[in-house]
């Protein structure tokens, strides 16, 4: 209901960037849930995405067909940046890096994507955030140091490859929305480019390594289908990209920095992984810097 009313535009500009930023950090964290709940299925990493991009693809088919898989006023390098920002690259970087990551350590690093796109806005697009603001990038910085410290003391024997490659994710993230913002595009043109372009990359790896989808019980599929399909690889994605178009690229990805606060608690009481004193005052500082960083105590826009 959300994602509609945005796409309908029965909101202010900056309410429904707010909006679309809160449902997209909401659906992150239930999406790093479902991923690292994969890990323990049959489902290879072709296979998500092979859902997260295939649901999207149909649903938003009418978008792509109009405007072709190559609009003629997007530039292909714009395009390629943004399928392997938030398209097929991504998602095999992340999705493999989850599979051996706590889900609260992803939520950290993924959240690094705040901190990429806020430094690619100022040293590339000579974005210049008030005071204020980079006090909140600041405090939303030391939360995510704060969770990464303690993880890494509790798991850094385990899963060093999925911690390298989560901040790469993170920076393709980053990339993604700086590219999307210049698009031209809105946020379901772009979303639906994304998940046809992916999907029939997904499509070519599955030819390519296999596919165990055939001998996955249905009740996963369908688990599968809802949070990476239709909400991670739909809702989500159009709900961010009213964020980036209504409140700015820096702006919309200091959001994401709300994904390891919720991913810790979903964690917490799904996968049974510990919450102490640090994680709750990481939680304290992000939130906080979450708040600065929209802007609400800043005295210019």
């Amino acid at each position: 209901m959300v994602a509609l009313t945005l796409a309908r535009g029965n909101t202010s500009p900056a309410t429904a960037g707010y909006a679309g930023a809160f449902v997209t950090v909401l659906i992150w964290a239930g999406w790093i849930l479902a991923t690292r709940h994969s890990a323990g299925t049959a489902l290879s990493t072709i296979d998500l995405g092979l859902i997260r991009y295939g649901v999207p693809a149909l649903l938003l088919a009418p978008l792509w067909l109009k405007t072709g898989l190559l609009p003629r006023k997007l530039p292909i390098l714009l395009l390629a940046l943004m399928v392997a920002g938030s398209g097929a690259v991504f998602f095999q970087v992340s999705a493999f890096a989850i599979h051996s990551v706590p889900a609260s350590s992803v939520g950290i690093l993924l959240g690094g994507s705040m901190l990429a796109t806020a430094l690619i806005g100022i040293t590339i697009f000579g974005e210049r955030p008030d005071r204020m603001r980079m006090v909140g990038f600041a405090a939303i910085v030391a939360g995510v140091a704060i969770l990464l410290t303690r993880n890494l003391a509790v798991s850094v024997s385990t899963g060093w490859i999925g911690y390298a490659l989560l901040p790469a994710a993170a920076t393709l993230w980053a990339i993604y929305t700086h590219a999307f913002r210049r698009s031209g595009l809105s946020p379901l043109q772009g979303s639906a480019l994304i998940a046809a372009w992916s999907f029939l990359i997904h499509l070519a790896l599955a030819a390519c390594f296999g596919s165990t989808l055939a001998s996955v019980p249905v009740k996963e599929i369908a688990l599968q289908i809802t949070s990476q399909g239709i909400l991670s690889g739909l809702i989500a994605m159009v709900a961010y990209g009213f964020a980036v178009k209504s409140l700015g690229g820096t702006q919309a990805a200091a959001f994401t920095a709300l994904t390891p606060v919720l991913a810790m608690i979903g964690g917490a009481i799904l996968l049974g992984e510990q919450i102490g004193p640090f994680e709750m005052l990481a939680a304290i500082v992000t939130a906080i810097g979450v708040a600065l960083s929209t802007g609400i105590l800043s005295t210019r826009t």
